[in-house]
């Protein structure tokens, strides 16, 4: 929906018109994506009254002739082409439906979708990260999900609440160690919206660390509040590896788990590993690589000097090749995320420098991975698109979520609650 544009039509049945469109903010754009996504569902209500003031304020049909209004169906179907005819649409006979909260470039969403689940709520507040997740699902995310006026637009009767939460700083001060001490983190609304709206069941996600954070308080209080405050069943929390689950990543992540009493879920068994054995040859660009990721002699030598240094002090710190016949690192943002994870690929023909790099391209073939072999170690398909730069596509799949290891524990959650 590209409302920035001043468009001029020359005729409709058979008088003349012109559209006036005008910019709209982020919080206008996903408005009128999602009441488009939910417009031939019952969900299309709760977004329908203010996507169409919206609708009203940015695209005015007149006909120049009379001056009155035009009802132009033509346009809105185009609106709907716009926000339908995308890589990942959702399944048309959906069995369920779910929110992405923490939604970033939509991994929870894909492997949802993969189930056939149908979103109807999502939140995102980084810019870049909105530019793909719309790129590929049609969607503009609302914002900051701390917001009530954002915490408003959640719809009720959805099944699944998905959230991959950032773990912030929790300050694990009072006696109770429950709902109130986890006010001020961005698990506190994650808890209040579980709180208002009691989904059937809910998946959270977050780093390895949290089972140990603060010496394992911070866990505890996580699990005290859905527990106890929101009433929920919450198995024991599980490591789970993406590297079991068919990507070639050693990727660690605390899976969380809950089930609402109403469901009458008391047991509940994460996935077991699947029997798929995968190597980074697997998922290795098949044409040769532009010049642009091979890294240069200078640099090369500097990533040696560094990890000299640290094992000289006894450290493991340091670059890193894999092998075709090995699994990569986790891909993270910042730090050595992308050090860790060279590899050697002698089809370099041109040693032409294309970047603004220090001295000659390294003859040894050493280059980091692309955005599209990170996207494939999270699992997401060739399909998915990247449309922001490699900087911002290298920070948004090192903090997705893989895609394969949500899926299989989705699918166990939905196993329980749609038998229900």
């Amino acid at each position: 929906m590209r409302l920035t544009e001043q468009i001029s039509i020359d005729e409709f049945d058979g008088k003349r018109f012109k559209i006036r469109l005008v910019e709209p903010t982020d919080n206008d754009k996903a408005l009128v994506t999602h009441y488009l996504h939910n417009i031939r569902n019952g969900v299309s209500k709760h977004y329908k009254r203010d996507a169409l003031k919206i609708l009203k304020k940015y695209v005015n049909y007149k006909i120049e002739e009379e001056n009155l209004p035009l009802v132009a169906e033509d346009a809105l179907q185009q609106l709907l082409f716009e926000v339908e005819n995308v890589p990942f649409p959702t399944p048309q006979n959906y069995s369920f439906k779910f929110i992405d909260l923490f939604a970033g470039i939509g991994g929870f969403r894909l492997a949802l979708q993969n189930l056939g689940g149908k979103c109807v709520f999502t939140s995102e507040w980084d810019k870049e990260a909105q530019k793909t997740y719309r790129a590929n699902f049609g969607e503009v995310p609302f914002g900051d999900i701390t917001k009530e006026q954002v915490k408003n637009y959640i719809p009720n009767d959805f099944d699944l609440l998905c959230a991959g939460f950032p773990c912030q700083a929790f300050s694990i001060a009072g006696k109770r160690g429950g709902f109130d001490d986890t006010r001020g983190t961005l698990f506190f609304d994650v808890a209040e919206i579980i709180k208002r709206k009691k989904p059937k069941a809910i998946f959270l996600e977050n780093v390895k660390g949290l089972r140990n954070h603060d010496k394992g308080k911070t866990l505890a209080t996580i699990l005290n509040v859905l527990r106890n405050d929101l009433n929920y069943f919450v198995p024991e929390p599980q490591i789970i590896n993406a590297k079991d689950f068919g990507v070639p990543q050693n990727r660690e992540r605390i899976y969380i788990v809950g089930f609402h009493k109403s469901t009458g879920v008391k047991e509940f068994s994460y996935p077991k590993p699947l029997k798929k054995k995968v190597k980074f040859a697997d998922i290795k660009e098949k044409k040769v690589v532009p010049t642009k990721y091979y890294l240069s002699n200078q640099y090369v030598q500097t990533l040696i000097n560094h990890k000299a240094r640290h094992e000289g002090k006894g450290n493991g710190f340091g670059y890193e090749i894999i092998p075709d016949d090995g699994i990569a690192n986790a891909i993270v943002v910042g730090g050595m995320g992308r050090e860790r994870n060279l590899v050697i690929d002698n089809r370099i023909t041109d040693f032409t420098p294309t970047t603004h790099i220090k001295g000659e391209v390294n003859r040894k073939g050493i280059r980091k991975m692309t955005p599209k072999e990170w996207a494939r170690l999270q699992g997401f398909p060739d399909k998915f698109e990247i449309p922001v730069a490699d900087a911002s596509a290298y920070k948004q799949f090192g903090n997705s979520v893989a895609v394969p290891a949500i899926q299989e524990t989705a699918n166990k959650i939905l196993e329980l609650i749609l038998e229900k």
